[in-house]
């Protein structure tokens, strides 16, 4: 518990956590409005044809969203190796495991709430802008709402997605201990993967690679309808990407604990 309270006090004491995670909320949300305000039903042959995932339209800003994530997950331990203060961290609580798990704590739920706020301001803008865009009960697409199953299950699995994102990093900035490096290596993990897989010749393998890519299985959790069409389940995706983090803080408790810092 005192390793827990030490790290949610130098985290809530950083005015960059706070700037993080209204980023992180803040461009979820407004990227979330832009790019549902940008689509309609204009382009089908009848608005009631339209097939668009209306729950993951109004969540895709956690795509720009989530670099905030990474940036937090990766300062909250590569901050301290930058400044030195790792050092003292660490005299303070010589075991180790006992650090890493609290800076994953103390990340995990801030990023969560971040994560829940963003989530919500996202649905909350689609409810508004989609009936303008023809996304109406009459032509099939009633407003979004967490009282729907599939809409609860996307928006809770994008907030867990987030988190998930963030322990990735966290384990990653401790591997590497370079900021910059481990922010870059992260980022393209998420983004680079998902293209190089589409260069992928053969269809099958293309859908075996986006199975393993962590940010499209990942965010598999958001879809709504047409799930048979998915190259991996929601819940799945999530397990994939959980694999992801769980390597990471394996791999940096592992080199955490044979350092001597």
């Amino acid at each position: 518990m005192s390793a827990l309270h030490a790290e949610w006090t130098k985290l809530r004491t950083l005015p960059s956590t706070w700037w993080l995670l209204a980023a992180l909320a803040g461009i979820t949300a407004a990227a979330g409005a832009a790019v549902t305000g940008a689509v309609d039903t204009s382009a089908c042959p009848d608005p009631a044809a339209c097939r668009e995932d209306t729950a993951k339209l109004a969540l895709s800003g956690v795509q720009i969203g989530q670099v905030a994530a990474v940036v937090l997950g990766v300062l909250a331990v590569g901050g301290e190796y930058a400044t030195g203060t790792i050092a003292a961290t660490l005299a303070a609580v010589p075991r180790r495991g006992a650090v890493l798990a609290a800076k994953a704590a103390v990340v995990a739920a801030a990023v969560a709430a971040a994560g829940s706020a963003g989530v919500l301001a996202s649905l909350a803008a689609g409810r508004g802008i989609l009936p303008g865009n023809g996304f109406t009960a009459a032509n099939g697409h009633p407003p979004l709402s967490l009282l729907d199953g599939a809409t609860a299950r996307a928006a809770a699995g994008t907030v867990l997605y987030l988190v998930l994102v963030a322990l990735l990093s966290l384990g990653a900035g401790t591997a590497v201990r370079e900021p910059a490096a481990a922010i870059t290596a992260v980022l393209a993990l998420l983004w680079i993967v998902p293209v190089l897989t589409r260069l992928a010749g053969d269809p099958r393998w293309q859908e075996r690679l986006e199975r393993l890519a962590p940010m499209t299985a990942g965010l598999a959790v958001q879809a709504t309808r047409d799930l048979d069409r998915l190259p991996i389940g929601p819940w799945a995706g999530m397990g994939v990407l959980a694999g992801y983090a769980a390597a990471a803080l394996a791999a940096g408790w592992i080199l955490l604990a044979a350092r001597d810092a």
